[in-house]
């Protein structure tokens, strides 16, 4: 169905639910710091055929703001006219007082298998110096529309890259046989040692946070990263996702004599389903509590349908000496595929006032 030619607020009681969980109303509860709005594109008969969670950040000092759509908005990317969609968007945001926005197409642009990349893997690499296996057109054709309308893809010219990851990992889930029979030797025989070792796995409550992020703060020392996040962004996390919907974040835990050793989220919308963030120890790993876990999270869901158990970003890095290399051969393990997404896409309005605004904000960000 085509779009339509304005964007509407969107009414508390309409029905709202983007394709990432990024664009779903609760998720602007755990931005408190942007101002959130929910837009609407409708047909002919006034049904939704297109939605977007836009949030705002202010300029200080003035009634100017950055718009940004987290891997969004939600429309027909595969439309021939895709003008027909952002137009209307963007005539609105000039009209909120948007110097700039940000959005984040969720097309495929890539894919590579986790066999392409293991045989690849070598001193200096990046995941673009491979072949890919497989090149998505929608996601071609959109990466091509967007910069004929003026749009410019984020990291490309040096000021700053996405904020959300451009590539990331994603295991098909046809069957839990073919899942495990794709999964190399390391991953059976960790699993196997999993199982002999008495790891028990759960899904824990708001309660188990504080021991969730325990365990991540000592993943982030150990692992030599920090997200900067605190206890209080998770619990508000918590509480806003599965208000929404019951069950939308879980937390998994595994527990090896009592003592829980690992701890990962889960976040679910419709059928699909996200590994967002894992946590271990740094003692007892010989018993493998986090690919316990891991498989736990993949057959929950195999069973609520998704087609899909995607594991979220990982770096392009292909060099085995390197340290981020370290987490994407773990995930390779698992016989899925690296998706490079068509990434994060910038667009500064018109006038003076908007481009100088937005190439401080590039300025900034680059330093």
């Amino acid at each position: 169905m085509g779009a339509v030619d304005s964007v509407t607020y969107l009414a508390a009681g309409d029905l709202y639910g983007g394709r990432s969980f990024l664009q779903n109303p609760s998720w602007a509860q755990v931005k408190p710091d942007w101002r959130p709005e929910l837009l609407a594109w409708r047909d002919a008969d006034g049904a939704i055929v297109g939605t977007a969670l836009v949030l705002y950040r202010g300029a200080p000092g003035l009634r100017r703001y950055f718009a940004y759509l987290p891997e969004g908005p939600d429309i027909d990317w595969a439309e021939p006219s895709l003008d027909r969609w952002l137009g209307p968007l963007i005539e609105h945001l000039a009209a909120a007082g948007a110097f700039a926005v940000r959005i984040g197409p969720p097309p495929a642009l890539r894919r590579w298998q986790a066999s392409t990349l293991k045989a690849a893997a070598g001193p200096s690499l990046r995941i673009g110096d491979v072949l890919p296996d497989l090149v998505e057109p929608v996601g071609s054709s959109v990466s091509d529309r967007l910069r004929s309308l003026g749009w410019s893809r984020c990291g490309e010219d040096g000021a700053g890259g996405d904020a959300q990851p451009r590539f990331v990992f994603q295991v098909p889930l046809r069957s839990l046989d073919e899942l495990l029979t794709g999964m190399n030797s390391e991953w059976q025989r960790n699993l196997k040692k999993s199982v002999r070792s008495g790891i028990e796995t759960r899904i824990g409550s708001e309660g188990d946070l504080s021991t969730f992020y325990r365990l991540l703060q000592v993943t982030e020392q150990r692992n030599g990263f920090r997200l900067g996040r605190s206890l209080s962004y998770y619990q508000r996390q918590y509480r806003a996702l599965n208000a929404e919907a019951p069950g939308r974040m879980r937390l998994y835990l595994a527990s090896y004599e009592g003592e829980v050793l690992a701890a990962h989220t889960m976040n679910v919308v419709g059928r699909r389903v996200w590994y967002q963030t894992g946590a271990s120890a740094s003692h007892r790993r010989d018993v493998r509590p986090s690919h316990a876990l891991q498989w736990r999270m993949m057959q929950d869901a195999f069973k609520h349908g998704a087609a899909y158990y995607d594991m979220r970003g990982v770096s392009d890095c292909l060099d085995p000496e390197r340290r981020e290399f370290g987490l994407l051969r773990w995930k390779l393990g698992t016989g899925g595929e690296v998706v490079e997404t068509l990434g994060e896409w910038e667009l500064t309005l018109p006038g003076v006032v908007n481009q100088t605004l937005h190439r401080a904000m590039r300025r900034y960000r680059a330093r």
